[in-house]
């Protein structure tokens, strides 16, 4: 089998990730859906209230994620899965058939998206450390990487599914489809062998676990400028289904089909970084480096675009630096943390990550509601820049190295570092 897809020779895996793309079509769909809802149903074009749903589904991992954490060194992984896919299945149901009766109102919007969040934070962390119980250590960035291209599989092809489907029969059906999706990722983990999997060292009981995660991460400076890059780009650099939302209804006035175009659009280039980075038998210094300056420059264009197809076209970019440097920061944390440490480690990246698009949506989106779609692109893109521009400095210090020679790590790979 080909480099790229070596992890899929493990029967367990394959499994896995057949099951997975299935669930990640329908999670797409139902982010199109809710942000349509909620957008032009619900409110009257409400950016900010869009960016509150994306922050109530998203908040709980800052809160929650380190004790999922917790959860995924103690506990075995595939029962918390089994567990927390039923959770997700049931409320998606639910908020779907209040929309196909006609009694959906905002705050159901809002009590669907912080429960998707609840069981998401404890969901996560196992998943994410699960691939290492599938495919061992020799595999883990492959498999990373194609799990990144299963999810922008279903990125590319479920908003225009969502897209086709909410022009067709509404809202509703989607999000009772994507409930029905979860059962693939059940049905995966019942067919899995659990006695080829390959158990991770657990964690002993005790006090204190979540600070012992802490202290870990504090006492590696390569984890904290990950962490810290990671959560800057999740308040600014990852707030697409929000900036997106406002930029087809109010610049470009254009219609759900055409929304669900542009998230697919985007997962055309996140797609192809994740497969390049399949490639790749570990993580490296210019890609995390590259890919947050990248982010940060294809954003602000974006932000000045004079069309919708123009707009569409640099969506491409901005879509594969944004998995470039977030393939390269997750792979890395997977390969040098201890395995005791990883779900915790592992949670506190997601919290970071997701819990900065927490925070940063509903600013986002306010910004785009007070002073146009244009500025949330274009102050997201400056301050991710600014970020990179941060992370090479600090770089070029820890490495002795010049600024001139730390931006030629940045986009020519020549004398890397460790990240």
């Amino acid at each position: 089998m080909s480099q790229m897809f070596r992890a899929l020779e493990n029967r367990n895996y394959r499994i896995w990730a057949g099951g997975a793309i299935v669930s990640n079509i329908g999670t797409w769909m139902q982010r199109i859906a809710q942000d349509w809802l909620v957008l032009t149903v619900l409110t009257n074009h409400d950016g900010a209230a869009v960016g509150i749903t994306t922050g109530l589904q998203f908040l709980p991992m800052l809160l929650l994620g380190p004790y999922g954490g917790v959860l995924a060194d103690r506990y075995r992984k595939r029962v918390i899965l089994l567990w927390t896919q039923l959770a997700m299945g049931i409320t998606g149901l639910a908020i779907g058939l209040l929309v196909v009766t006609g009694t959906a109102q905002l705050w159901h919007a809002y009590l669907a998206a912080l429960c998707l969040g609840i069981a998401s934070a404890i969901d996560a962390p196992a998943r994410q450390a699960f691939v290492s119980e599938l495919v061992g250590q020799d595999n883990i960035s492959n498999a990373v990487a194609l799990n990144s291209a299963s999810f922008n599989t279903a990125r590319l092809t479920g908003p225009a599914i969502a897209g086709v489907l909410i022009a067709w029969v509404g809202t509703g059906p989607v999000f009772l489809l994507n409930a029905a999706s979860y059962a693939a990722v059940i049905w995966s983990l019942f067919l899995i062998r659990t006695s080829e999997l390959v158990p991770a060292v657990r964690a002993a009981r005790g006090k204190h676990q979540v600070a012992e995660g802490l202290r870990y991460v504090r006492s590696r400076p390569d984890l904290v400028l990950i962490l810290v890059l990671v959560g800057i780009l999740g308040a600014f650099g990852m707030n697409f289904p929000v900036i997106n939302a406002l930029m087809a209804t109010t610049e470009f006035h254009a219609g759900p089909g055409e929304f669900g175009l542009l998230g697919s659009i985007m997962a055309v280039g996140t797609l192809a970084g994740a497969l390049l980075a399949a490639r790749r038998a570990r993580p490296r210094l210019r890609y995390l480096l590259g890919g947050a300056l990248g982010l940060g420059i294809f954003t602000v264009a974006a932000s000045v675009a004079p069309s919708f197809w123009v707009y569409t076209a640099v969506l491409v970019p901005v879509g594969l630096a944004s998995i470039t440097v977030l393939n390269s920061c997750n792979t890395s944390i997977q390969l040098s943390v201890e395995p005791q440490f990883r779900g915790r480690v592992l949670a506190l990246y997601l919290a970071i990550l997701q819990g900065g698009t927490a925070v940063g949506s509903p600013l986002i989106g306010w910004i785009g509601s007070e002073f146009g779609a244009r500025w949330s692109v274009a102050v997201g893109g400056l301050v991710v820049l600014l970020a990179g521009l941060g992370a090479v400095i600090v770089v070029s210090r820890r490495s002795r190295l010049t600024l001139r020679r730390a931006f030629r790590v940045a986009f020519s790979g020549k004398r890397e570092a460790a990240a």
